[in-house]
């Protein structure tokens, strides 16, 4: 070998060497990016959370009506008064019913101008919701707007034994929700009808059979999820199996632990490994198993223990209305909200009074009955979902 065939080989070698050194460069590089962009989300939640002061941490896991926000009696557009008492009560979220929709451009434009309010005011949108189940709770149907389509009820549905149909619908109500700027639906029903005299729910589940109920809550999830909406499980840990409406008051389950694992709750299990973003709290008394009539959206061990522990939701928690009957009338508005804030709720749904209600829970932080690592970690699971918006 010559000087000149010597030269080039080790030449060679340090070619490989280096471009072997400038590919491990590279994969750290992509690693230390991918890691970086990993914990991205989080960086970002824990920045806009300590940016928040407590008031505002608390409006957050308010979900009002636009008349309880701005106190207007009927409310069809986000003008100067909506701004002003957004600005004052930056709430999480607002509930839309057929009376707050007149026409496809007025609602659309009324909640895009929402979405500008909020994302101004607080850095974050605003969680936009309505109650299309379809069948006879349909608020989008039962409006003015012309072109929406009309979706069976649910047990309908159900009969059919084709999950494939409870997806095309949960696709067909996220399509048009999105359409209009709806980002939640609080739907579907995954009560199981398992009571005939039950009439709160009756056709609004999906059947009485809790393993095909729970195929096609999955289903219809994925449906509603797949079009950009976000899907809410209800009414935690079933409707289904009561004689009373918790509009109007107290609504039994009397059933134990054991037998709502076997049926209540399946179907909520198989919602939450399809991704249900949210899960309805519902005001059921469960007096078998708590040993009194507190409602499970005012019950630690129902929230926390077992739809938080046990059943590993990781979503957020919202309560059913709170001027339901089974709350409004046994219960002072501020006290059921602290209470279920206390039992691991993260949003409160259409409280009684909602400025009284929210300056009582800032006072439960301040006078140390709450703590505020508790409200930071709801407002965490608010953002968090925010963050797909």
């Amino acid at each position: 070998m010559n000087v000149k065939d010597k030269t080039y080989r080790e030449l060679g070698k340090l070619i490989v060497i280096s471009g072997t050194m400038v590919g491990i460069l590279l994969l750290n590089s992509s690693l230390i990016w991918a890691a970086t962009k990993s914990t991205e989300n989080v960086a970002s939640e824990e920045d806009v959370l300590s940016a928040m002061t407590l008031e505002e941490k608390v409006a957050q896991m308010f979900f009002v009506t636009p008349e309880a926000l701005t106190g207007a009696a009927f409310v069809t557009e986000a003008g100067e008064i909506t701004e002003e008492r957004f600005s004052e009560y930056p709430v999480g979220g607002i509930i839309y019913f057929t009376e707050n929709i007149v026409s496809r451009e007025q609602v659309s434009t009324m909640l895009n101008r929402m979405q500008e309010i909020s994302k101004d005011r607080i850095g974050l949108p605003i969680f936009l919701g309505i109650d299309e189940e379809g069948g006879r709770v349909s608020r989008l149907y039962e409006s003015s707007i012309n072109g929406i389509p009309y979706v069976q009820d649910m047990y309908t549905i159900g009969t059919s034994g084709d999950s494939g149909q409870a997806y095309q619908t949960g696709k067909i109500i996220g399509r048009y929700m999105k359409e209009l700027n709806f980002n939640v639906d609080f739907a579907p029903v995954a009560d199981i009808f398992s009571n005939p005299a039950n009439t709160v729910i009756g056709n609004r589940a999906f059947g009485n059979d809790p393993e095909a109920v729970s195929e096609m809550v999955a289903m219809m999830v994925q449906g509603l999820q797949k079009e950009g909406i976000f899907a809410t499980l209800k009414h935690f840990p079933g409707h289904g199996d009561t004689l009373e409406d918790s509009h109007s008051g107290y609504a039994n389950c009397r059933k134990n632990m054991e037998e709502l694992k076997e049926c209540e709750l399946q179907p909520f299990d198989a919602g939450i490994s399809a991704g249900a973003s949210f899960v309805m709290a519902g005001h059921i008394s469960l007096p078998e198993i708590l040993g009194d009539q507190t409602p499970a959206s005012l019950s630690h061990e129902i929230i926390s223990g077992v739809l938080r522990e046990e059943m590993g939701f990781e979503g957020v928690i919202i309560t059913d209305a709170l001027n339901m009957g089974a709350i409004s009338e046994n219960y002072s508005s501020d006290e059921a909200v602290v209470r279920a804030v206390e039992a691991g709720v993260d949003m409160l749904l259409m409280p009684m009074n909602f400025v009284t209600d929210y300056h009582a829970l800032v006072n439960a932080v301040c006078e140390g009955r709450i703590s505020e690592e508790r409200i930071n970690e709801s407002v965490r699971r608010i953002i968090r979902i925010k963050n797909e918006l």
